[in-house]
């Protein structure tokens, strides 16, 4: 029913929360948030890169220059169709608020993690 979130590995779209999309460099990441079962500590996520595709689009009469310009790849933008028709539950603003803060929690102990790596590092040297 959902081909292309299939064909990237999601093999049970009813268990997605939500998803989120930015792009870095030349790449669209998306990112899918799975709910969270019995048992399970932390909720599970993937990531998905996808190459933006790049154009060169000429100017107006005037102006011969051609500029390049990206745009979203066609295989995410079939992604982005199925993960919208799944109507995704809406976010209260609360839990959007508890989201963010536990976001931002996971990044500091990320951050934290990765200091102490270079640290330790730094003393082998």
């Amino acid at each position: 029913m959902y081909p292309n979130l299939n064909n990237v590995g999601i093999r049970n779209p009813e268990n997605i929360l939500r998803y989120s999309i930015r792009t870095e460099g030349d790449k669209d990441i998306l990112k899918v948030y799975f709910r969270k079962h019995s048992g399970m500590l932390i909720g599970r996520s993937s990531k998905f890169k996808f190459q933006r595709q790049s154009k060169r689009v000429s100017g107006n009469e005037y102006n011969k220059d051609f500029t390049e310009l990206s745009e979203i790849n066609p295989t995410l933008h079939k992604i982005i169709k199925e993960l919208d028709s799944l109507s995704l539950q809406a976010i209260s603003e609360k839990e959007l608020k508890q989201q963010i803060l536990s976001d931002l929690r996971h990044l500091q102990l990320v951050v934290d993690s990765k200091i102490s790596e270079i640290e330790k590092k730094i003393e082998k040297l």
